[in-house]
């Protein structure tokens, strides 16, 4: 089971600080989950500027120039955050049994570990 899915808030735990103009500390919203290759791409983090090529539409209204779109970040370098504490935290996943129509099914079900100083 995933550890970080689509829409999950995730704050960015390693890189650049954001006094030395990187993403450290930041939190955003996950975009979308590349999982063959590890990554993640997290709304407001990692802005790359993209050359878009000059095109028309066919309206006749110009198309293209120079993008800035989010990229993907390893997945290692994001943690989930914990919606009690807003603090970034370990995933856990716990077994539960849920009776649906009469009949009960056995899931997994992700948790948020403690987190910060209170351990």
């Amino acid at each position: 089971m995933a550890k970080i899915k689509k829409g999950d808030l995730v704050q960015v735990i390693s890189g650049a600080s954001q006094a030395r103009g990187g993403d450290r500390g930041k939190q955003g919203k996950v975009l979308e989950v590349l999982v063959e290759r590890n990554r993640v791409v997290v709304e407001g983090v990692n802005f790359v500027t993209k050359h878009e090529r000059v095109g028309q539409t066919q309206r006749g209204t110009r198309t293209g120039g120079l993008e800035t779109v989010e990229a993907p970040i390893h997945i290692s370098n994001v943690a989930l955050v914990d919606p009690d504490t807003k603090k970034p935290t370990r995933v856990g996943h716990r077994v539960e049994t849920k009776t649906v129509d009469g009949v009960s099914k056995t899931v997994r079900v992700r948790y948020a570990k403690k987190s910060g100083k209170d351990l």
